[in-house]
């Protein structure tokens, strides 16, 4: 199944959009909202399911042309946003550049920071930054959503509280990163808004790929049109998502909707690119001393896609331009 939320109010208008994402269907007379929808997931599943299948089978009656640039972000504000950094070997890169010896914990015990989710950009929507000399980044991630999570649930059973999937894109001011881990009380300012990708999908939508709680696919990345990288989120993925949830869980219930991220997607083969540009500027220090590759300018254009294993498009894609925010 997969579904959207049209741009109207804080929470957007709730959307069944067909497989090959082509049309769509409203679905406000089962949930108007999509949190509404994980909020009641047990007695909402089945109706959505079966406008799903009737879309596919061209028999809505009132159906509508998909139109991704339409959309919010599937949840455009949600109770929670838990980022983690399930790529072991991209924190070990990022710290081995900087001379930055790495604990053993860190292979056994998830890193997770818990995000700003009050306000998600939508994924289209230009990417807003007041200072260049802040170090803008993307990060390329998946992310998963879940119903109401049990305190204390074990990594076995976590996942089969993952009802969506998504793709994340993780804006970074890699510049203020420093200084606020210096104070010991984690990001924030560093962390703006977060973009996911116009449609959310259950994990059966992946078939064969959704094993073992991690997506076995290629994630793809583009800057300026060019491709920057394709790691498979499936390889290299230290912790899974039934780890990363069980994780967060340890000491709190986690409600409907809380939306938990991979971290960016990373392979210890270099040669398939990356999905962040500090990541390529830490090879650069490593191979040459220097970072060669800018960060993000303005004007310059992201975007992010996953594809099935016959090349259709799975989530549709986010693509985001860095403009000069204008407080006026």
């Amino acid at each position: 199944m997969k579904l959207a939320s049209l741009n109207s109010g804080r929470d957007g208008q709730l959307i069944v959009v067909s497989k090959d994402l082509t049309i769509a269907a409203h679905a406000h007379d089962i949930a108007p909202t999509l949190q509404f929808a994980l909020d009641n997931w047990s007695i909402v599943e089945r109706d959505l399911q079966h406008l799903y299948q009737n879309l596919n089978d061209r028999s809505v009656i009132d159906s509508f042309v998909f139109h991704p640039e339409k959309c919010m972000s599937p949840l455009p504000r949600a109770y929670q946003w838990a980022d983690g950094s399930a790529y072991v070997n991209h924190v070990e890169l990022v710290r081995k550049a900087r001379g930055a010896e790495m604990p053993a914990s860190f292979w056994t015990d998830p890193l997770v920071y818990q995000g700003m989710s009050d306000g998600f950009l939508s994924p289209e929507q230009d990417i807003e930054v007041a200072d260049l000399s802040w170090g803008v980044d993307f990060e390329a991630e998946i992310a998963a959503v879940t119903n109401d999570v049990p305190m204390g649930i074990g990594s076995n059973k976590a996942g089969q509280h993952i009802k969506l999937l998504m793709l994340v894109n993780d804006v970074s001011l890699r510049n203020l990163i420093p200084n606020e881990l210096a104070k010991g009380f984690g990001f924030f300012q560093s962390k703006p808004s977060s973009a996911f990708s116009p449609v959310a999908v259950t994990p059966d939508e992946l078939g064969d790929a959704w094993q073992d709680n991690k997506v076995h696919l290629p994630l793809h990345v583009w800057l300026n049109e060019e491709k920057f990288g394709q790691p498979n989120a499936g390889v290299d993925m230290t912790f899974h998502f039934g780890q990363l949830i069980s994780h967060i869980a340890k000491s709190r219930h986690l409600c409907a909707g809380t939306i938990v991220g991979s971290g960016t997607v990373s392979n210890k083969d270099r040669s398939v690119g990356s999905c962040c540009l500090a990541e390529k500027r830490m090879l650069e220090i490593i191979e040459n001393g220097e970072a060669l590759t800018p960060f993000m300018q303005y004007q310059d254009k992201v975007k992010i896609e996953m594809y099935d294993q016959a090349g259709h498009s799975i989530f549709g894609a986010i693509e985001q331009k860095v403009v000069p925010y204008d407080p006026e």
